[in-house]
């Protein structure tokens, strides 16, 4: 959907939840987390949203900086909605290797922001390689496994747990995590 400023939205509809991204896997799974969270449905929709950050983030500060921007700027392009999602993932290395990982970051209508990681998990050397040569990690993916624009499908994470853990799944954990304080407003 080519979003742009709904004449129809009124207050009386769906709760809309922006997502900073065009790609349908991210916007899967923050309607499935929502959903899940709230026991309600949501209208969920993509805006191309820049992230301010690198093609390929690296490192904590810089990935989520990327999912701060990605919501702060949906939030820019349409504020009336009741949600808008940030999800960017990043890349880091220590003693073990290069391992990848997501930050969520969400803001609601009221101004409460909240954030959460993914769990984390180890890239192929391969993989690795060809990020260390200036290569976004999807592409990296598709190069090493032969496949076909698998950051829109399930990713690194569904590509290495041979489907077990899809990029689906493994961002709508920590989207449901993000939404702790939204969801126990009297304690947060």
């Amino acid at each position: 959907m080519n979003f742009k400023r709904r004449q129809n939205f009124q207050p009386s509809d769906k709760l809309l939840v922006l997502v900073g991204s065009k790609n349908p896997v991210k916007i899967s799974c923050t309607e499935d987390a929502f959903t899940r969270a709230f026991n309600k449905s949501f209208l969920v929709e993509g805006i191309n949203a820049a992230s301010g950050v690198s093609a390929q983030p690296m490192g904590d500060q810089e990935t989520l900086q990327g999912a701060k921007n990605r919501a702060q700027n949906s939030k820019e392009v349409f504020p009336e909605a009741n949600y808008w999602v940030g999800i960017e993932g990043g890349l880091d290395e220590d003693e073990a290797g290069m391992y990848a990982f997501a930050w969520i970051y969400i803001i609601d209508n009221t101004g409460k922001t909240s954030q959460s990681k993914t769990g984390t998990f180890y890239i192929p050397n391969a993989v690795a390689k060809l990020v260390k040569e200036g290569m976004e990690l999807g592409m990296a993916d598709d190069q090493v496994f032969n496949q076909e624009n698998s950051k829109q499908q399930g990713g690194s994470v569904g590509l290495l747990t041979h489907g077990i853990v899809d990029r689906s799944k493994y961002y709508r954990q920590a989207i449901i995590l993000a939404l702790i304080p939204f969801l126990n407003k009297n304690l947060f």
